[in-house]
Formats: structure tokens, C-alpha cells, sequence
């Protein structure tokens, strides 16, 4: 990846092109983000940037984490994450990442943690069809229904979709375009949605496939 920031989302509008249509995007308050740490090749076996974005009391922050931000002479921040750019050897600790890392019609890759919804069933978690709600069904309409065969095979195969937690994990977006930068509030405007709830934290990096 060529560049990437760390953003916190403030939820969804909507704006409008120059021809009028209604575009609706989802704006994230991105960075600013300080290089807390720098790893190279030499020491770490690979390279790669760790950024911090959103600032929080050195009372929250323990004693490893302490020395870290003092050796790097950075303010605590609330949240760290690891980069491997293609181009680490041109940045230092202690620069500063904004939103105008970005530009409008560039295509992104938002990472985030999906809204949790709980113990769910499967009509829920995937769709599955539900039996008849009637002609002796009983109380079971949304139950999940046989598991599997006979005595052959005797077992679940896997991969069947069972009742179980639902959201709560790592989802990325792909290739979601960028329709507006505004570098003086560090805000970036995304076409369409992007995974978590309003105030979750995400991870925006460029495209992994390509630029159209």
C-alpha cells in the first residue's frame, strides 16, 4: 500500500454532484495521525509505520505503552496500528498523517468491526429459509431443522450454518470512492457504508486492487 490513516466514523449523509444526483456517503474523521513507531528490515526483520490517532490521558495507558510513546517523544493516543507501506524509508517518527493524504476519485479500502447483534439464529445469521409457520409445524418454525442424513454419513458435515454469535468482527470494504476531502476538519466523505457503528474506529489504506 502507498498510504493509509486511521479514521473514527461519524455516520452517513448525503451530497450532491455537479449534475445534481444524489450521492449518500459515509464521513470519517480522519486523523490527524503521528508515526509512533518506525520499523525497518535491519531490526525488525520488515518494514513498516505504526501510526496513532485520538488523544487519551497517560492514566490510561500502562507502563510498556508509556515508554514507548516517551522514547518516541509522542503524545498517548487511543489507537495504534501497524502499516506496511511500500515506501516506510521516507517516513519518520513523529510525522504527522491528515486527511489530504487522500484525494476525491481515488479508491479506498476501509477496514472496520462490524456492529455486534448477538446470539443469532440461522434465518437471521444467513438467511436460511424458515419452515411452515402452520399445518403441525409446532413451535419451531425458525429452528434450524435436520442436521444431517441417516447413518451415512453419521456426523454435521462443516461449514453448516448453525445459530451462533453474529457481527462483532473484522469486515473491509473494498474500492469505495473518495468524494470529498475537507483537509481543514480532516474529514473524508466515502461513497456508501462502511462496516461499524457511529464513533467506531477504522482503517483506511489505498486500494489493494489498483486505481481505475
Amino acid at each position: 500500500m502507498q498510504k493509509a490513516i486511521i479514521g473514527k466514523k461519524l455516520g452517513m449523509t448525503q451530497l450532491f454532484d455537479e449534475n445534481g444526483s444524489f450521492i449518500p456517503v459515509t464521513v470519517i474523521e480522519a486523523g490527524p495521525c503521528v508515526v509512533v513507531t518506525k520499523k525497518t528490515a535491519e531490526n525488525d526483520g520488515y518494514e513498516s509505520v505504526q501510526l496513532g490517532f485520538g488523544e487519551i490521558s497517560d492514566k490510561h495507558v500502562n507502563k510498556p505503552m508509556k515508554g514507548q510513546f516517551a522514547k518516541s517523544d509522542v503524545a498517548a493516543k487511543r489507537v495504534l496500528r501497524e502499516f506496511k507501506l511500500a515506501d516506510c524509508a521516507s517516513v519518520n517518527v513523529g510525522d504527522i498523517v491528515k486527511a489530504d493524504a487522500f484525494a476525491a476519485g481515488e479508491k479506498v479500502d476501509v477496514c472496520g468491526t462490524s456492529k455486534g447483534k448477538g446470539f443469532a439464529g440461522t434465518i437471521k445469521r444467513y438467511g436460511n429459509h424458515s419452515l411452515k409457520a402452520s399445518h403441525g409445524t409446532g413451535p419451531v418454525a425458525r429452528h434450524a431443522g435436520s442436521m444431517g442424513a441417516n447413518s451415512t454419513p453419521s456426523r454435521i458435515f462443516k461449514g453448516k450454518t448453525m445459530p451462533g454469535h453474529m457481527g462483532a468482527e473484522r469486515v473491509t470494504i473494498q474500492n469505495l470512492e473518495v468524494v470529498k476531502v475537507d483537509a481543514e476538519n480532516n474529514l473524508i466523505a466515502l461513497r456508501g457504508a462502511i462496516p461499524g457503528p457511529k464513533g467506531g474506529y477504522v482503517y483506511i489504506t489505498d486500494a489493494v486492487k489498483g486505481q481505475k
